[in-house]
């Protein structure tokens, strides 16, 4: 019997990265689990390779209709919806100045990253409001809650997911129905390479991301490489009882980037050094 015995959930973006990791630890702990992504070809060999306690099912989160049809199925195949994991997310372009931006990529980052979270909260909000409540959960990023340049679409799309995840869970709390949200950063998933390495051959993009792991490394208290186990932790907090006098909170799963960086604070000591002469 796994935590999780008895209830069903729904991971968009489960066929690869994060939602991958998430949707594996659910099964293992007892969840009969539907694995939604566009991606139809690794999405069905991934929910093959879980047994019968998984199903796939072809889901573009940014169609309100494809998001309706897959709660349907998840109430039709398993039985009923208990979570609701809106993980699925894309990167969007990177430009170093906002000068040079020209936003070609906010409407289709915002669809995916906004507007399929939306569709997910509402449309299996409908199903639980009746049912007895249930745990809606959201992956947003620290880049949505720390100001930095660079990825203006994706930013901008990640702070509003919070907004959206606490202003429902207002809404649909007198249904039973928990929102929260997952803020993940340093994650050894796709996405950081496919923002960052757009344009480069695989050994390169292998090589640069070898460095950019050592370079945000160095800017977070723990120092080791988060894995999607990790963020299945956290996942597995909200998806199950022990939350479920938790609703509106975004907990980060970041090494404590968003926290500080440690860096700053050994150039300090040394430059107060050199000034005590104790240097």
């Amino acid at each position: 019997m796994g935590e999780l015995t008895g209830k069903v959930a729904i991971v968009t973006g489960g066929a690869s990265g994060i939602g991958r990791g998430c949707a594996a630890r659910f099964v293992a702990d007892g969840a009969k689990v539907v694995v939604a992504d566009v991606n139809a070809e690794e999405g069905e060999a991934f929910a093959a390779s879980l047994g019968a306690d998984a199903a796939f099912r072809e889901t573009d989160v940014a169609d309100a209709g494809s998001v309706d049809a897959v709660v349907a199925f998840a109430i039709e195949h398993f039985g009923g919806l208990h979570c609701m994991f809106n993980n699925a997310g894309i990167s969007g372009a990177r430009t170093e100045r906002i000068l040079e931006h020209d936003f070609s990529d906010f409407e289709k980052v915002m669809a995916v990253n906004v507007l399929g979270v939306a569709n997910g909260i509402r449309s299996a909000a409908r199903h639980m409001k009746d049912n007895g409540g249930g745990s809606i959960i959201n992956t947003t990023s620290i880049g949505g809650m720390q100001p930095s340049r660079g990825n203006y679409s994706y930013a901008m799309s990640k702070a509003s997911v919070i907004m959206l995840a606490q202003s429902a869970a207002i809404d649909l709390g007198e249904y039973g129905i928990r929102v929260n949200c997952i803020a993940p950063a340093n994650i050894e998933s796709p996405i950081v390479g496919n923002m960052l390495g757009k344009g480069l051959s695989a050994d390169a993009k292998e090589q640069m991301m070898v460095e950019v792991r050592q370079f945000l490394l160095s800017r977070q208290p723990i120092q080791r490489q988060g894995t999607t186990d990790d963020i299945a932790e956290a996942a597995m907090f909200f998806a199950s009882d022990r939350s479920s006098y938790v609703t509106g909170q975004v907990m980060c799963v970041d090494g404590g980037m968003l926290t500080g960086n440690p860096a700053p604070a050994g150039e300090l000591k040394e430059i107060v050094a050199r000034y005590h002469g104790t240097r």
